[in-house]
């Protein structure tokens, strides 16, 4: 039944006057809104585990709720998505991609594709230029079985498919490249260098396009108006370069990154102009997304104000407004128009057509570039990926009638298919693990066979043997304390030291990411560049560095992951493999900042963090520390006068290797290392055990080893450690031996004391008996371990410390432990 869109009203007066809020404009928007984000979100969840791209979800999304699927009920459809409701709704989605585009353009830095080198931009060439001439052949192939295909112009359409076939969707290419571990690897830096030059190219591919399609049902249209709307369309870009890029990078200067909010007149003038600049290319005849992503292209990218300025809008529009877009879109597709043998052969066609060209062009161009055979066939794959970029195109093409509704659903199912199939190509070719040295050393501290009737250190600080230590940073403010704790490591004499240090950058779904992303990329730098630090924190930064590689016995190298917070130990861990380190480094998600007036806030990063390092613990391939910093160590004091540790040793594998790097330090010439030995009062079974009780787990349980270990042995071996470090280093290393009293007090007073700027001690995951006595204690921190714990949770510590975990394959498995019970254990 026609309805008269004049008569449609905005807001309805409510049930209680007799209306129905479907019918009224507003209220309708509201339910459409939310239904599309529950049906977006639910594909979303189911498609995580297939390590798929959200925007896959937010187009089958769409298209579930389109005549494809629910949309065959007509009751549906005349309830949920009326006639005269489409042009609100995609009113307003076309609100949320003219912004979209404009974060498009601020993740795309025009000197970084400069940068790429002859090797992307081959790369990038060929894979546009194949496929782009396949576009051709397919277009000949459309006019010939589709009906209706010949309504459109030759021109218009061959430019059209041929961009639909070559495009690769930068902002999806990077969420894959992510979710396979593959983003600062040299296939991932290549891929996105090549994927910018290809967004670039695209983008104005498409501008052609649309200046020759027109309303795409006048195939008689003068070549002059084509002509005149393509030469607008240059001035306007000229127009852009030169008087709206320097005023952008005027109001960029206005921001200060010591301000951390922007001022409103700025992200006012930002997006107005973002309106402005849409309506200019839509007045010359070229879309208004293009305008977008034209103004976004000019806003500097070397400062705060392209990162606050994505931080402020991206959530809105990422997350509500462009699945209004993709599910408006699903509303155009109807898989039912593809109809007999021929059609469905047809979409087989354009899918291998599609991929082929793609993965063949960019294969034999980065092969002629001598890049390794399976990295240039991951090349291909990635580059491939279609996604939401590809959608914009084929939304506009259906808009100016290039495209009828069988060509419009052929090729959306096309962009779904090529998408979805690059994860698991991808991971079947291409194993970053490959080639991975197996066999290095593991821990700090020497195997028991070795120790025994040998002079000779041992471990990892024998003479002339090198440690190899991997350091990781959230941010500026963890490289202080860090850098503290590797100087108090650093030998004077015997085995030298190689470090890496390893920036840990979140990947979200925020455009914000993928900017930093290619800022990393740009400046190879770990963190951020100087620009977008305080002039102190970088100072010390750039300082504490200068220092360490002029020392000649220290080897610096800087690794940079960018990944999701669930997934990335695996990166940490890869590189703890691929390096071979004997010890990985982890900051406490806490920490503590000391005022002028000598009082400690607080500062937490998030329990996100929190996850990544119990998760670390869990799979690393070598000992992992983590550090708990208290403030002493500031960014005003790298390393300063003499430093005094302190190494609180209870017994078990975790403290012999704290006590390990106890001695490593007392190597340091700056450093008195004091090693505090906890003794039972009284006689105590030797062979006294923890029981196992997994049904005990809660989030605050402290964990220990499952596995069957011989008391006598273990305090053998706490002997035999306690004994070589006293050989080693008597007159260098302090020895106290002390009764436990209260353990909680006795621990709390050597950390309040003020007298060592660090305490080590072992996480303890098979504790002597006294350690063990502390299993029903309630624990804020559980996989710091009990005496961790007290350490971390009660006030008045002042010493900042480092919980060390000692990698031992009997040893991993782990489950909460009753208390100590007097039985004998099983001998082994």
């Amino acid at each position: 039944m026609p309805v008269n869109i004049t008569s449609i009203r905005t807001s309805s007066n409510g049930v209680w006057e007799g209306d129905n809020p479907l019918n009224s404009a507003f209220p309708l928007l509201i339910i459409q809104t939310t239904l599309i984000l529950i049906v977006s979100r639910f594909l979303a969840l189911l498609f995580k585990p297939l390590r798929q791209p959200k925007v896959i979800a937010e187009i089958v999304g769409g298209i579930v709720l389109g005549p494809s699927v629910l949309g065959r009920s007509e009751t549906y459809m005349n309830k949920m998505f009326p006639t005269w409701s489409t042009p609100i709704l995609e009113t307003v989605a076309s609100i949320g991609l003219l912004f979209f585009l404009f974060l498009v353009g601020l993740e795309l830095d025009l000197n970084s594709v400069r940068r790429s080198g002859s090797r992307a931009f081959s790369i990038a060439a060929a894979g546009i230029s194949l496929p782009f001439i396949c576009g051709f052949g397919i277009a000949v192939v459309f006019r010939k079985v589709v009906a209706g295909a010949d309504k459109a112009g030759y021109g218009q359409l061959f430019v059209f498919m041929g961009v639909a076939l070559s495009i690769t969707a930068f902002p999806v290419l990077a969420r894959i490249l992510s979710e396979l571990k593959l983003l600062t690897t040299r296939v991932g830096e290549t891929a996105m260098a090549a994927a910018a030059f290809n967004d670039v190219v695209a983008w104005i591919l498409l501008a052609l396009a649309i200046a020759l399609a027109g309303d795409g049902g006048n195939t008689h249209k003068s070549p002059i108006i084509s002509l005149w709307v393509l030469l607008c369309g240059v001035a306007f870009v000229v127009f852009m370069i030169f008087a709206v890029q320097p005023i952008m990078r005027w109001v960029a200067g206005k921001c200060p990154s010591e301000q951390d909010v922007l001022d409103e007149v700025y992200i006012c003038l930002t997006l107005g102009g973002v309106l402005v600049s849409g309506f200019i290319t839509d007045l010359i005849g070229i879309h208004s997304i293009f305008g977008a992503f034209v103004f976004g292209l000019m806003i500097p990218k070397d400062g705060y104000f392209a990162t606050r300025l994505t931080e402020r809008i991206e959530d809105f529009v990422t997350s509500l407004l462009l699945p209004l877009y993709f599910a408006s879109s699903g509303l155009k597709t109807n898989v039912a128009s593809i109809k007999g043998g021929p059609s469905w052969g047809l979409l087989v066609l354009v899918i291998t057509t599609a991929c082929a060209g793609k993965v063949i062009g960019t294969t034999l161009a980065a092969m002629i570039c001598r890049i390794p055979a399976r990295e240039s066939l991951t090349l291909g794959v990635l580059m491939n990926t279609k996604g939401l970029v590809e959608l914009i195109v084929l939304n506009i093409g259906k808009e100016k009638q290039v495209l009828n509704d069988e060509m419009f659903a052929i090729l959306v199912l096309m962009a779904l298919v090529t998408t979805f199939i690059t994860t698991p190509i991808v991971m079947a070719i291409h194993n970053p693990t490959r080639g991975i040295i197996q066999g290095t050393k593991r821990k700090l501290q020497p195997d028991q066979s070795t120790m025994e009737g040998s002079s000779r250190p041992g471990g990892a600080t024998a003479k002339g043997e090198q440690l190899r230590i991997l350091a990781c940073a959230h941010g500026p403010g963890n490289v202080p304390a860090l850098i503290n704790l590797i100087e108090l490591t650093r030998s004077a004499t015997d085995s030298q030291l190689r470090l890496y240090i390893m920036h840990l950058v979140e990947l979200t779904e925020r455009t914000s990411s993928i900017i930093m992303v290619q800022r990393i990329r740009r400046n190879g730098l770990p963190f951020f560049p100087r620009k977008e630090l305080p002039a102190g924190v970088h100072d010390s930064i750039a300082g504490a560095f200068r220092t360490y590689t002029q020392l000649c016995r220290v080897k610096v190298r800087q690794v940079t992951t960018v990944s999701p917070l669930p997934t990335m130990h695996e990166d940490i861990c890869h590189v703890a493999e691929e390096k071979g380190v004997a010890m990985i480094i982890l900051p406490f998600h806490k920490r503590w900042r000391v005022n002028e007036g000598g009082e400690a806030t607080a500062e937490n990063a998030g329990d996100g963090w929190r996850g990544v390092n119990q998760k670390v613990m869990r799979h690393a391939p070598c000992s992992v520390a983590v550090l708990v910093d208290r403030g002493l160590w500031n960014s005003e004091k790298v390393v300063s006068g003499r430093q005094s540790v302190c190494v609180v040793f209870f017994g078990g594998p975790d403290d012999r290797e704290a006590a390990e790097l106890g001695g490593r330090m007392a190597q340091h010439p700056a450093v008195k290392v004091t090693v505090i030995r906890f003794v039972e009062m009284g006689l105590k079974q030797d062979n006294d055990c923890l029981h196992t009780s997994p049904e005990k787990c809660t989030e605050s349980s402290h964990t220990f080893s499952v596995a069957t270990m011989n008391r006598r042995e273990e305090k053998a071996s706490d002997d035999m450690a306690v004994a070589e470090l006293r050989r080693r280093w008597e007159g260098t290393v302090q020895f106290t031996e002390k009764v436990v009293g209260n353990i909680v007090e006795d621990v709390l007073e050597i950390g309040r004391s003020g007298r060592y700027q660090l305490v080590m001690v072992g996480k303890g995951r098979f504790p002597s008996t006294v350690v063990g006595g502390l299993v029903d204690r309630q624990a804020d921190h559980a996989e710091l371990g009990p005496v961790g714990d007290i350490l971390t949770s009660n006030g008045g510590v002042v010493s900042s410390v480092l919980v060390v975990h000692q990698h031992d394959v009997a040893h991993s498995e782990e489950a909460p432990a009753s208390n100590v019970v007097d039985h004998v254990c099983n001998q082994v």
